[in-house]
């Protein structure tokens, strides 16, 4: 058997690192093109958060394994924790937002299940 240097999984730690960033940034790239090139307001909601999010995590891990500490990682865990609990909760209500002030085209919703007068029993 022989021996590994420590020198070898610092590598090792910096190239998963360094593919995690720019997977990271590829994701964060592709919700910007997103916003700006889907038609409606909740598809550019969706080009927004879905990506956007594991972007954020993939940047994050990526630091995470250039700074091999225990309390920064730490603190990169919770700021995770957070943008996981916060984007569907700020995404929700963006969204109810942009339905009641009519900027959602509302034959694209189906059933239509935030009007209170609909007939559309989907069960």
């Amino acid at each position: 058997m022989t021996d590994v240097d420590a020198g070898f999984w610092t590598t090792v730690a910096d190239t998963v690192a360094a593919v995690c960033l720019l997977a990271g940034a590829f994701l964060t790239f592709a919700a910007g093109v997103g916003t700006v090139r889907f038609p409606s307001l909740l598809a550019r909601m969706h080009a927004v958060t879905k990506p956007q999010v594991l972007g954020l995590i993939l940047g994050l891990t990526a630091l995470a394994l250039r700074v091999r500490s225990w309390s920064a990682v730490a603190m990169l865990v919770l700021v995770v924790i957070f943008q996981l609990a916060t984007a569907p909760v700020g995404a929700h209500l963006v969204s109810r937002a942009g339905f009641r002030t009519g900027k959602v085209d509302e034959s694209e919703l189906r059933p239509n299940e935030m009007d209170p007068g609909s007939t559309d029993d989907p069960h």
